[in-house]
């Protein structure tokens, strides 16, 4: 009986995406199973693509074309993540290998090359009749022996694809097109050396020093072994040849550098009375064996990660798996450091700062099962875990942890999919809990448990709001109030250490002529550039443009400039002014790009090197360093006001978790918040810590306003490069949803809003529109935006339109 295959086509347009049956080979029918990746002839062209087999049965398919090749060794995905990849396909509007995209680390996905081969029916003809060029590369193919890569004949000969020579070859089926499947990487192999014990032959008299020593040593690497013997390469074959020795190759993980294996301690984490009464709570729950959700709660330094630390530490024993979920990139360090020094080994790590190959051996070691703990940033979500007995998501409220791109998941959903898919706990943790989460869990559909008080001797920070308006500064244009820079004086003759927020990087927010009035404008998209002292230039946050600071305003010739809008670099100048002997880091995306070198200064600033850390808020949340008494904001009013709906949730996050960084040890802790409107209510709450008090305030204004929790919000994107055929095509599809809705959905409880132009109407040359619904989330709502996705994508009206669904995204402008 024959048998079929189901796959998910790489690449496939969201309105021409389904299962697609291929016949499978009989040659290939024992070694194909679903989760393995294939290549499939597609279109009219039967162009080889790169799919995902889903499933296998014999139910026949008239008229379906034969899988060419099995890509995959052994299968890549289990059962339980393609069944996630449809979850997924269905509650993100994205194809289902965009679903399938990020469970599979980047550098083990397969790449099409188009490669060439020699005929086998090519005779010597004589080379007369061929151009110089023509024949080198038919003598290439031939010493080959097998098909060569273009892009190698490309570096050897100096063509393209179109020259003369190299397409005679083709049109006379000479050379012949192949597609060849190259991972992006691949396994990192060790060549290894082994004696064989009971071997009998005759040696040269090195040749048997050599063995001798191999003997001593068992199985070593081959490098090690030339080391301490000196023998060369030709030497170690030839005992190979000889059949007193065996060389293979062993595969070795490239692992992160920034990992460092502490000897496992197995002190028990001592808790204090209320972290003991909700440790029992929580182990109780999980011991339970049913899918559950918790929120534990507690203020800033309150010993949130020793409690679940305890937690993980129980599921561990049981022989389960657990994945720890952190928002940055920079927490990771921290946290691999404390967990390391419990679990050794069985630590893996996911995120985007690893190299492709460390990623893919990460991958591995979980896959294999020898790595049970996985820690990481958004993508550990997906790790191939087994035995799946807990997700921690620490920081739960982290926009970060919410993709902005396809497929735009929210792995907080995605692991309680995944938990409740193999009766497991997902555990969400913050001090600034989402409105949305405690709203949860007030509700009863979490359980909450709650630490309201530090651990040990530590006590909530003493907060002062300084009032910009009647506060004297350092200086005339000073951004430093006198009451902050006493207290930054006074922490460092102290020797404690001092952080100071500015949610902004580069030096000036924008440039303006002082003639015109002009202010420097992105080339590509609607907004105005940064100013950027550390290398004179004006860039774009957005597409990455860079221009030179120009000397004269490129409208009127204005030979004057005025800057506006201070960030990171300018509170850094202004700080190494007036503390010239201070040790000053700054943290931002722009100083701490290069690999490792975020985790490296901060390991640096934990061990004294510094007076002084200025950053964006990747200074505020989740670090952990006792020497810091000191916490300044230089202007909480650039967060305080935004046009969005989260905009006061995240003031008062940011503000409450960077005030939470001081005195977090044996020291009392000070944090000074400098502001021209103190009569915010919600500095206040942020000053006092109180977040039970900010949140009965908020989700009163979101039940008045209808904001989530009480109604979720979809954003439609349009993308385009004419501003003419975007703002079209998005009045189009509302005007079609209003339709359907109205004809077919009367019941669904649904706001459509009118389309609009984005926030940053203009990004990369490229316009941008939404439209906002509010809506419930259900299967029937789902169905019918897909619907009308479908219907957009197959109208050329709109075929220069490009537009996507985003559930929920974190900003809606």
């Amino acid at each position: 009986m024959q048998k079929y295959a189901e796959v998910a086509i790489e690449n496939a347009v969201y309105h021409f995406d389904k299962p697609f049956s291929y016949l499978i080979p009989e040659k290939l029918e024992a070694a194909l199973k679903s989760g393995m990746r294939v290549f499939v002839p597609f279109g009219a062209g039967n162009r080889l693509r790169v799919a995902m087999v889903l499933s296998i049965d014999e139910k026949p398919v008239e008229g379906a074309k034969e899988i060419a090749e099995i890509l995959d060794k052994e299968t890549v995905l289990s059962d339980n993540m393609l069944k996630l990849a449809k979850w997924m396909k269905n509650r993100y509007f994205c194809t289902a290998y965009d679903a399938i995209r990020p469970m599979i680390p980047s550098g083990l996905n397969f790449k099409i090359k188009p490669s060439y081969v020699l005929s086998d029916d090519f005779k010597d003809f004589d080379e007369e009749a061929y151009s110089v060029v023509a024949w080198n590369i038919i003598s290439f193919l031939k010493k080959a022996g097998k098909s060569v890569a273009f892009e190698k004949l490309a570096k050897e000969f100096g063509i393209t694809e179109d020259n003369p020579d190299f397409q005679r070859l083709i049109d006379e089926k000479i050379a012949l097109k192949v597609n060849i499947a190259a991972a992006r990487i691949r396994d990192a192999l060790s060549k290894m050396v082994r004696p064989v014990s009971d071997f009998s032959g005759t040696l040269t008299k090195r040749q048997q020093s050599v063995y001798e020593t191999l003997l001593d040593a068992g199985t070593v690497t081959e490098r090690e072994l030339r080391y301490f013997t000196g023998a060369s390469a030709a030497l170690i074959k030839a005992l190979a040849d000889k059949g007193a020795a065996e060389i293979f190759e062993y595969e070795v993980y490239r692992r992160p550098k920034s990992f460092h294996v502490i000897t496992e301690n197995e002190e028990e984490i001592m808790l204090s009375k209320a972290q003991e009464k909700v440790y029992s709570e929580l182990e109780k729950e999980y011991a339970a064996g049913k899918f559950s959700t918790s929120l534990l709660y507690g203020v800033t330094g309150s010993g949130k990660t020793s409690v679940f630390m305890k937690l993980i530490q129980k599921v561990f024993a049981d022989g389960r798996a657990v994945i720890i979920m952190v928002p940055e990139i920079s927490l990771t360090s921290q946290t691999i450091a404390l967990f390391s020094e419990r679990f050794g080994e069985n630590i893996a790590v996911f995120h985007s700062g690893l190299s492709l190959g460390e990623r893919a051996d990460e991958w591995k070691r979980v896959k294999r099962g020898e790595a049970r703990i996985v820690i990481g940033t958004r993508s550990a979500v997906f790790a191939p875990v087994s035995n799946l007995g807990l997700i921690v998501i620490d920081e739960e409220q982290e926009h970060s942890y919410k993709s902005e791109s396809s497929p735009r998941y929210d792995a907080r959903e995605v692991a309680r999919w995944r938990c409740a898919s193999e009766n497991a706990m997902c555990l969400l943790s913050s001090a600034t809990p989402s409105v949305e989460s405690f709203y949860m869990s007030r509700s009863g559909r979490y359980t909450l448990h709650e630490l309201p008080e530090r651990f040990g001797e530590a006590e909530i920070p003493n907060v002062e709001l300084i009032d910009m308006n009647a506060a004297d500064t350092v200086g005339a244009d000073s951004l430093i109030s006198v009451p902050l820079y006493e207290a930054i004086r006074d922490n460092i003759e102290e020797e404690h250490q001092s952080i100071i927020l500015l949610n902004r990087r580069g030096y000036h927010h924008f440039a303006t002529c002082k003639s015109c009035k002009e202010v420097m404008m992105c080339p590509n998209c609607s907004i105005s550039l940064t100013y950027h002292s550390a290398n004179n230039r004006l860039m774009c946050h957005y597409c990455g443009a860079s221009i030179k600071l120009p000397v004269k305003c490129p409208k009127c010739g204005g030979m004057d400039m005025a800057f506006r809008g201070p960030g990171t670099q300018r509170v850094e100048e202004e700080l190494e002014k007036i503390f010239p002997d201070a040790r000053i880091l700054r943290v931002d995306t722009d100083s701490m790009s290069g690999k490792f070198s975020l985790e490296k200064k901060l390991e640096e600033f934990s061990r004294g090197e510094y007076d002084i850390m200025v950053g964006t808020q990747m200074v505020a949340k989740g670090l952990n360093f006792e020497n810091v008494t000191l916490v300044g904001v230089v202007s909480a009013d650039n967060i305080l006001f935004s046009d969005d709906f989260r905009g006061n949730e995240r003031t008062f996050d940011l503000l409450t978790q960077v005030v939470g960084r001081a005195g977090r040890g044996r020291y009392s802790g000070t944090a000074m918040i400098q502001t021209y409107v103190p009569e915010n209510p919600y500095l206040h709450l942020a000053a006092q810590q109180d977040y039970i008090g900010f949140y009965e305030r908020e989700i009163q204004y979101r039940k008045a306003l209808l904001y989530p929790p009480f109604p979720d919000i979809l954003v439609i994107g349009f993308v385009g490069e004419s501003e003419a055929d975007v703002r079209k095509a998005a009045n189009s599809f509302v005007d079609a949803l209003m339709k359907k809705a109205e004809s077919e959905h009367r019941d669904m409880p649904l706001r459509i809003l009118s389309a609009s132009p984005a926030a940053v109407m203009k990004v990369s040359n490229k316009f941008r529109y939404k439209t906002i619904i509010k809506c419930r989330n259900t299967d029937e709502f789902r169905q019918m935006i897909s619907e009308e996705l479908v219907s957009f994508g197959k109208n050329k009206e709109h075929s220069k339109v490009t537009a996507h669904a985003d559930a929920n995204p974190y900003t809606i402008l």
